[in-house]
């Protein structure tokens, strides 16, 4: 059975829909395959023949799965989807042109990410003149130990939730740097607390650095600002120097319009 490893992996012990689950599979599967025949479906997630047809079917008719030949793809209908959940986030009016802003400031990537139940969610991304790709697409679910900004959100949550959090995801290792003991992680977290920013120091992925912010405004960590761009750049003396400066700075200009944004505060969710 394929299990899509951004997938949330979480489970409160309720009643499930088998039906459901069975196509959050296939619908994962063909993410994972970049689009497959009905036989590469089938062999990765040990389905039936006919229950996968029926599946797909169903999904064809409303638009969560397009055919093209014998091929099958995930449909812009998640787009739509996806559009219209990031549109709606607290203050979306207000972060994304201050991302934008940072991108260009820092000729760097610039990203907003928030948390939601286990994972780091990017919902905002802008290339600076320099900007190099990163494996943070929007949308994309990542472990928060492996980010600046998942860290940056930890720091901010009580201990319950940090403990729940890692309970449920483990640490896994994406590079040599990561963070893989807990009492590390936890010791990095305190730094974090302390200073206002994290750093990812190649621990997502290698030649990467990325330093991040926390956004809380009322006392509400709601997402993290961050800097990425490639080690040879983002130096310690470029990081401490000059952009560590900007985020913070940013990052406040930002809770001081969300604060004050009578629409914004409240809409405002904790992760």
């Amino acid at each position: 059975m394929t299990q899509d490893p951004n997938a949330q992996g979480r489970s409160e012990g309720g009643p499930r829909v088998k039906a459901v689950e069975t196509s959050v599979e296939i619908i994962d599967t063909i993410k994972s395959l970049g689009g497959g025949k009905v036989t590469e479906i089938v062999e990765e997630t040990d389905l039936s023949k006919g229950a996968v047809y029926k599946h797909l079917s169903t999904l064809r008719d409303h638009d969560l799965v397009v055919k093209d030949g014998s091929q099958y793809n995930l449909g812009f209908r998640f787009l739509d989807y996806g559009g219209w959940l990031r549109s709606h986030y607290v203050a979306s009016e207000i972060i994304k042109p201050q991302v934008r802003e940072i991108a260009e400031e820092t000729n760097e990537v610039a990203m907003f990410a928030i948390q939601e139940n286990t994972r780091i969610i990017t919902l905002f991304r802008e290339n600076g003149n320099q900007g190099v790709s990163t494996r943070t697409r929007l949308g994309r679910r990542l472990y928060p130990h492996q980010t600046a900004g998942g860290k940056a959100i930890l720091s901010q949550l009580p201990e319950e939730k940090v403990r729940s959090v890692l309970e449920t995801t483990g640490l896994p290792k994406a590079t040599e740097n990561t963070i893989t003991d807990e009492s590390e992680l936890h010791d990095d977290l305190d730094t974090i607390r302390d200073r206002g920013y994290s750093f990812n120091m190649e621990e997502s992925t290698k030649g990467l650095v990325a330093v991040a912010v926390p956004l809380v405004p009322d006392d509400t960590v709601i997402g993290a600002c961050s800097v990425a761009g490639p080690r040879h750049r983002m130096n310690e003396s470029r990081l401490e120097d000059d952009i560590v400066g900007l985020l913070l700075s940013a990052v406040n200009e930002l809770e001081l319009n969300i604060t004050h944004s009578q629409e914004s505060v409240h809409m405002l969710r904790s992760p």
